[in-house]
Order: C-alpha cells, then structure tokens, then sequence
C-alpha cells in the first residue's frame, strides 16, 4: 500500500479558503490523499459564511474538524499549495508546489464564496497521485 502524499493548502489566516480546500480535500479525495490547511497567521474561528456555506452544499461541518493553525502544527507537506497571492504570499521555508489563485470571498456576497468553493471542488477533483 502506498503511501498518501501529504497536500497542504496554506494561506496567511488559515480561516478560509484554506479550511474550505482542506474539508473538501478529504471528503472528494481523502482515500488518495492526506489533506492539510495551514497559515502563517490564524484567526479565532473559521470564516463563518465558509462554515455556513460548506454546510449547505456538502453537509460539512468544518468547525467539527478543523481549526485555524499555523504551519508549523502541520506534518511537512509533500504537495504545497498556495490559495492565491493576492494578499502577500506566506513563507513557509520552500517554494510552493502550485497557486491556485482563488480571490479571497471573505466579507463577499455567497455567490462569491459559491463560486471559489466550486473552483476548489473541481481543483482537488483534478489532483492526481
């Protein structure tokens, strides 16, 4: 049995399109791979129209599962990737494997948020082992 490579999904706050990638990576892929989220900063709590949203779409509670950390609380990935830039790439001690460049939705309307959670769908779809 092979191994799972480890993917993590890291943005500055680990509080959204992170927490978002890393539920839905375990629960479209999670027999292929083992999913991570991490920040170089956190926040109290998970976005709360991610968790919301999530909810609706997936019946996923992201609250049940997962918390705001930073990168060090995270085995070391095998497979890096970055959320998207646009607020400062974080450093986490290597390049990263990939940037996705999803916008940030936080404090957007759902449809936003719908739309980056389908793009994040259809990424993690798209991951091979």
């Amino acid at each position: 049995m092979m191994k799972k490579k480890k993917i993590a999904f890291i943005c500055v706050h680990n509080s959204c399109r992170s927490q978002i990638a890393e539920a839905l990576g375990k629960h479209l892929a999670g027999d292929k791979f083992d999913f991570y989220s991490a920040g170089t900063e956190t926040k109290p709590q998970i976005n709360r129209d991610a968790v919301r949203i999530m909810k609706e779409l997936y019946g996923i509670d992201m609250e049940q599962s997962q918390y705001s950390k930073t990168v060090d609380e995270i085995p070391v990935p095998d497979i890096a990737i970055s959320m998207g830039c646009d607020v400062g790439c974080p450093y986490i001690g290597r390049s990263f494997d990939d940037d996705w460049g999803l916008a940030d939705p936080t404090g957007k309307s759902d449809e936003c948020f719908v739309q980056v959670i389908e793009e994040i769908d259809r990424k993690i779809r798209e991951l091979q082992p």
